[in-house]
C-alpha cells in the first residue's frame, strides 16, 4: 500500500456488505482500491489521523452506502470532547438519529459541503437529529474560524489525536476527507457517504434512519 494517500479513494474490490440501496454519486477514472477493514491498522485515513502529519486529505468519490438493518454492526461506541471542553458520550444518543462529519478547515470539499450540512441541521433540528463535526487535525482557532466563514452553528468534537476516528474503525472505516454516517436510533450506522455530501441524499438518508429504515 502506497506510503503517501491518493488524491481520491473507491471503495473496496472485494465485495462490501450488502446494501439496501447503493447510489454511486460520481464515476471518477483511474481510482485505486482500498480494502474497507474494521482494524486501524488497515485504515488508510486512520493511520494519518494518527501520524498527526499534514499530508493532503483523502479524497472520497462521493459513493453513498445504505446498510440494510440485518447487515449493521453493533451499536456505536465512543467519547470525545468539543472544542469548548464538553465532553460527548454516545451512550447520550439513545433513541437519536445522529449524523457524524469527518472534516478539518484545510479540506476544499468539506467547505463545499458546509453550507449543506448547516440547512440539514437546522431543518432535522426540530426532530431531535443530532449533528456533529469530527475535526481531525484543527486546533480551536482553526476550526472555530471556519464554522464563522459558513456559519456552521452545529458543535464539533476535536480529533487531532485520531480517537474518535480510531473509534470509528471497527464500525464502518471513514476512510475519507470528507465522511458522513448516519448512526440510527439504535446507535448503528445506518449509512455512509464518501467525499461531498449530496444535500438532497443526506436528506433522504437522515429521512429513512428517522423512519426506522
Amino acid at each position: 500500500m502506497p506510503q503517501n494517500p491518493p488524491t481520491a479513494l473507491a471503495t473496496s474490490s472485494t465485495a462490501p456488505p450488502s446494501r439496501r440501496r447503493f447510489f454511486q454519486l460520481s464515476a471518477l477514472s483511474g481510482l485505486g482500491t482500498f480494502a474497507l477493514s474494521a482494524c486501524a491498522s488497515n485504515d488508510s485515513l486512520a493511520r494519518q489521523a494518527n501520524a498527526g502529519d499534514n499530508k493532503n486529505f483523502i479524497a472520497g468519490d462521493g459513493s453513498v452506502a445504505q446498510y440494510a438493518k440485518a447487515e449493521r454492526k453493533q451499536p456505536v461506541v465512543l467519547s470525545g470532547k468539543l472544542f469548548d471542553g464538553t465532553a460527548v458520550e454516545s451512550a447520550a444518543w439513545k433513541g437519536k438519529v445522529v449524523v457524524l462529519n469527518f472534516w478539518y478547515a484545510a479540506c476544499s470539499p468539506c467547505r463545499l459541503e458546509a453550507p449543506r450540512l448547516e440547512a440539514l441541521y437546522k431543518e432535522f433540528k426540530p426532530n431531535g437529529v443530532l449533528f456533529y463535526g469530527v475535526n481531525i487535525r484543527d486546533r480551536e482557532p482553526e476550526a472555530a474560524a471556519f464554522e464563522r466563514t459558513f456559519g456552521v452553528t452545529y458543535p464539533s468534537m476535536e480529533d487531532s489525536d485520531g480517537g474518535v476516528l480510531l473509534s470509528m474503525t471497527q464500525y464502518v472505516p471513514p476512510q475519507a476527507v470528507p465522511t458522513t454516517l448516519v448512526i440510527d436510533t439504535s446507535g448503528r450506522v445506518a449509512s455512509r457517504i464518501l467525499g461531498t455530501a449530496d444535500q438532497g441524499t443526506l436528506k433522504a438518508l437522515i429521512s429513512d434512519a428517522l423512519a426506522g429504515k
